[in-house]
């Protein structure tokens, strides 16, 4: 089992760049494929990104391609998400998961264990 606790949230003017962090817990942390995905009110969470186990391969939702990064340090249990040049419609929740499935995936049921999100709001 691990715990997820994301950090690194908050308001930022269109343009400008958040980190967000996810702590996890457990000695095994390795093991798992890592997401970020994000919610707004009244909307499915939606996928944002992944990483495999070794941090060697990524994946990007079209919407964030090329603006957002992915990354993870397995010896400190931590994944990232750089967000640059953000826009108000990247307002939302942001939700890191952990995913010990066999194969990679961007579906939310797929995953195992989800953190409490941090809010991320962009001003226009």
């Amino acid at each position: 089992q691990v715990q997820l606790v994301e950090s690194g949230g908050g308001l930022v003017q269109a343009g400008g760049s958040l980190r967000l962090s996810c702590a996890a817990s457990g000695r095994t942390f390795g093991n798992y494929r890592m997401g970020w995905f994000r919610q707004t009110p009244g909307k499915d969470r939606e996928f944002v990104a992944r990483i495999s186990r070794s941090g060697g391969s990524t994946y990007y939702a079209d919407s964030v391609k090329g603006r957002f990064t992915i990354s993870r340090d397995n010896a400190k249990n931590l994944v990232y998400l750089q967000m640059n040049s953000l826009k108000p419609e990247d307002t939302a929740v942001y939700y890191c998961a952990a995913n010990a499935g066999a194969l990679p995936t961007i579906s939310v049921d797929r995953y195992d264990y989800w953190g409490q999100g941090t809010q991320v709001t962009v001003s226009s």
